[in-house]
């Protein structure tokens, strides 16, 4: 699966249901093994039993051009299975209610967590375009 947006988060967004500039963006470290890509998921629930690690809120957000970006992101002492998708949420409060933004599942992803910290680097033309 290439790097794509869910469908109900494309809806939501032309339905002016978030602010990505306000909201609280967050990404999740996910096992390839455990989870895939379904454009019917809406919520991190649909996701949530193979999530290794959350991110805090990702900051310095900017649109432009169409384009949404911010800055590189650490998780802290990372640990458990092998990490090869990054997937972008918005934090309502509950993983029910956390809508998926996007799955990303570029071949430059392999991370096998030690315990250390894990930084998501993201591409230098922003993390996804409309």
């Amino acid at each position: 699966m290439a790097n794509v947006l869910y469908p109900k988060f494309k809806e939501a967004l032309l339905n002016k249901q978030f602010d990505m500039l306000t909201d609280s963006v967050k990404v999740a470290l996910v096992d390839g093994g455990a989870a895939s890509y379904n454009a019917a998921h809406q919520y991190l629930a649909s996701i949530a039993s193979a999530i290794v690690a959350r991110s805090p809120a990702l900051a310095s957000k900017t649109i432009a051009l169409g384009v949404f970006d911010a800055a590189d992101v650490t998780l802290t002492a990372v640990t458990g299975p092998s990490v090869e998708i990054v997937a972008v949420w918005i934090d309502k409060g509950s993983d029910a209610t956390n809508p998926l933004v996007g799955w990303i599942d570029t071949p430059t992803i392999a991370y096998n967590p030690n315990g250390s910290d894990a930084e998501v680097r993201f591409n230098a033309s922003g993390i996804f375009a409309l």
